[in-house]
């Protein structure tokens, strides 16, 4: 009798554990505060529709860089900029955030400070905006702007 009751315990905690939401496969928490996720990965992230669940994408590069292309829907607070802290400190440290630059090192480096300002759900998409695109996933790229037409010189040679 107490096998059985040990199994159904057993098999019911087990249920418990298999119903929960799956995180991505790599998904631990580093040493840095974040958990470090491939293009895949971020991409599933960002997909996600349930409100509690949705991750808001920041794309830490340039204001130019950005321009040139993002992620849709992606935030875009500089890294380089003085006021980047300042930008941080306003965001909810509570909410899930995908953290990312053009290839990785400067969003790397940002993680020290979201870590020190105590968020929570950081995740860090390795590989940066080269490996989202390298995986195949869209971005928002800028309008091509189109030189004016040249006029043709109507001078007359002497």
């Amino acid at each position: 009798m107490r096998t059985i009751l040990t199994l159904a315990v057993s098999l019911v905690f087990a249920g418990t554990l298999a119903a929960k939401d799956p995180e991505p496969e790599s998904a631990k928490k580093n040493a840095d505060g974040a958990t470090h996720v491939d293009a895949k990965e971020a991409a599933a992230l960002v997909a996600e529709t349930d409100e509690a669940k949705k991750i808001t994408v920041l794309d830490i590069r340039t204001p130019a860089e950005y321009e040139e292309a993002h992620v849709e829907g992606a935030t875009n607070i500089d890294f380089i900029a003085p006021s980047f802290e300042a930008e941080i400190t306003k965001l909810d440290r509570d909410k899930p955030y995908l953290v990312h630059c053009q290839s990785g090192g400067r969003s790397g480096r940002s993680l020290a400070v979201f870590k020190k300002l105590g968020f929570k759900n950081i995740y860090h998409l390795d590989g940066g905006l080269t490996g989202w695109r390298t995986a195949g996933n869209a971005v928002v790229e800028a309008e091509k702007k189109e030189e004016p037409a040249k006029e043709a010189d109507t001078k007359k040679a002497e």
